[in-house]
């Protein structure tokens, strides 16, 4: 009987990567606001289209997970906003919008 890591490998290191941005949105909206969505964007671009041309199947699906975890942030970016509104989270002090 073999036993083959490669799934378990994959899911730790998607939960590593969702623990990763949450962060990185509340960090983002705290010191750039919601400007910083396209910084997300391009992130999520590139690291897709990377997806596409890796042939292994850890890291291709980890490049993936990434970058479907960069276009989710743009909306949590938003979200993160409103819930800085609501006094959820700290707003950064001199900062207007």
């Amino acid at each position: 009987m073999e036993i083959h890591f490669t799934g378990l490998i994959i899911g730790l290191a998607t939960f590593a990567i969702i623990g990763i941005f949450h962060p990185l949105v509340i960090k983002g909206e705290y010191y750039f606001g919601v400007g910083c969505w396209w910084v997300f964007l391009l992130m999520g671009i590139a690291a897709v289209g990377a997806s596409l041309f890796v042939e292994d199947v850890l890291w291709s699906t980890l490049l993936a997970v990434w970058g479907a975890s960069s276009f989710w942030s743009i909306g949590e970016l938003f979200a993160q906003r409103k819930r800085v509104e609501k006094g959820w989270f700290p707003k950064r002090p001199g900062r207007n919008a």
